[in-house]
């Protein structure tokens, strides 16, 4: 471990010298990760980009791609595009990321299964906010919206997820 990485502990996530409370999945941690479980996978997962709403908030670093209008995320594990964004009209099973509530106004992507997606092991691990206080996820790690747009700006190239 060092000093960049975001490590989840029992207590929230230990970052930049801080503790950060979050949520994770409703199926809590799992070493045997699959796709719809709701769990969140055990293991080190690189941080490999970010996307935000610019309808909503300010680009929160100078790495941060836009969310548009079109933009998908594949969760069909028979799709060739499996665990990869996408662009609407897509047919097979997908999460749209512009949505109507406030989830994904700014998501940090993981290395989770990507780029070369094995199927069945469950698609994109995301970081973003939460729906409210410690409410579980499908799998991903959410944080407060304050603490998240906290945090988005301190990530590095290095920084990495620890899942113990």
């Amino acid at each position: 471990m060092t000093p960049d990485d975001m490590v989840l502990t029992p207590q929230g996530v230990r970052f930049a010298g801080r503790m950060w409370p979050c949520s994770i999945g409703k199926g809590g941690i799992s070493g045997r990760k699959r796709e719809g479980d709701g769990a969140t996978p055990r293991g080190t997962h690189r941080i490999v980009g970010m996307l935000y709403r610019p309808d909503r908030i300010a680009r929160p670093t100078d790495w941060a791609k836009p969310i548009g209008p079109l933009d998908l995320w594949s969760d069909d594990q028979s799709d060739a595009d499996y665990n990869m964004m996408v662009r609407a009209p897509y047919a097979p099973s997908h999460e749209v990321l512009r949505r109507a509530d406030p989830l994904y106004d700014l998501v940090i992507l993981t290395d989770w299964n990507w780029p070369y997606a094995v199927a069945g092991r469950g698609s994109a691990i995301f970081i973003h906010q939460w729906r409210r206080p410690l409410y579980p996820t499908e799998g991903c790690v959410a944080f407060s919206r304050r603490d998240l747009h906290a945090i988005a700006p301190m990530i590095k190239y290095r920084t990495r997820l620890i899942v113990p």
